[in-house]
């Protein structure tokens, strides 16, 4: 596909939405890349790193590489997802500590309209398709409900946490973040972030880099073999995933940070309470950003 420096812009801003995404637990980048229109191409690009292509590499043909991988789209995603993670970490971790309601009836409203665009891309409802689609609300649903666990802080199991929570960030519907709450690792890696400690950084990083490399290629014979049963277990993992992304909760289970603040770590979604017209303002315009976004995507398909 032949892109400007303009179309690459977006595609920076895109990264950028999806870095965010990847930082709150419970909002998976996948589902932004899906609403943004590029999910198919990231998954192909990203599969396209293979023992073929890095011959290329090895050998000298440093321009076929590039162009074998689509280096120029996944650079632009990979530059705005790095700027978004490094400079919005400290403020969404604030916003969900001093505005956790607001911050999540935006991404109920993202979600939610992802859900049913994400289910119209079915081509075919049948036994195979309703069925994927329960698996993926139940399987989402459960691991929302699922308590984190104590666990070492050793490299290598960070170097394992990287590889497993990469898979659920391209993942629309499983937040790679909420996987390392599971993981009990959330807040040493967000930690890490924030102080750039930089040996836990690059052993995250390549475990991350094994694991969506070897994860992208299931993904995308997926979905060209098996479309609509796919895209109805993504769209059911959005769906299941909406029971962490519910605004009003409580607090079930604290923990302490490096600095001494008592924060929630497990909670139960609660009956709205408080904040309740603001709320759905923002659940609204979640929606109605992912409406929009839709629209235009498909006026730029049939112009």
């Amino acid at each position: 596909m032949k892109r400007n420096l303009k179309d690459y812009g977006l595609l920076v801003l895109k990264g950028m939405g999806m870095g965010a995404a990847d930082v709150v637990p419970g909002v998976s980048g996948g589902t932004i890349a899906f609403i943004v229109g590029i999910y198919e191409e990231l998954i192909d690009s990203i599969k396209s790193i293979n023992a073929s292509s890095l011959k290329l590499l090895f050998t000298g043909k440093i321009a076929a590489f590039w162009n074998a991988i689509n280096a120029n789209f996944l650079l632009s995603i990979v530059a705005g997802i790095g700027i978004s993670i490094f400079s919005l970490a400290k403020i969404i971790t604030w916003l969900l500590t001093d505005h956790p309601i607001l911050v999540w009836s935006f991404f109920f409203g993202l979600v939610l309209a992802s859900t049913w665009f994400v289910s119209k891309d079915i081509r075919k409802w049948d036994w195979k398709t309703i069925l994927s689609y329960i698996i993926g609300i139940v399987v989402a649903f459960y691991i929302t409900v699922a308590t984190p666990a104590e666990t070492p802080s050793n490299l290598l199991f960070i170097f394992l946490c990287g590889a497993i929570a990469i898979c659920a960030m391209i993942l629309p519907g499983i937040s790679g973040s909420f996987i390392l709450v599971l993981l009990g690792k959330y807040f040493y890696i967000m930690e890490a972030v924030k102080t750039f400690n930089i040996p836990v950084m690059l052993v995250f990083i390549g475990g991350a880099a094994i694991g969506i490399t070897s994860f992208s290629r299931i993904l995308s014979f997926a979905l060209r073999r098996f479309h609509d049963i796919t895209i109805a277990v993504l769209a059911g993992f959005m769906l299941g995933s909406l029971n962490k992304v519910w605004p009003w909760k409580e607090t079930i289970e604290t923990y302490t940070d490096s600095h001494g603040l008592v924060k929630p770590l497990v909670e139960a979604n609660i009956l709205p309470n408080q904040h309740i017209g603001e709320a759905v303002g923002l659940m609204i315009l979640g929606f109605a950003i992912v409406y929009f976004l839709e629209k235009l995507s498909k006026t730029k398909t049939i112009l």
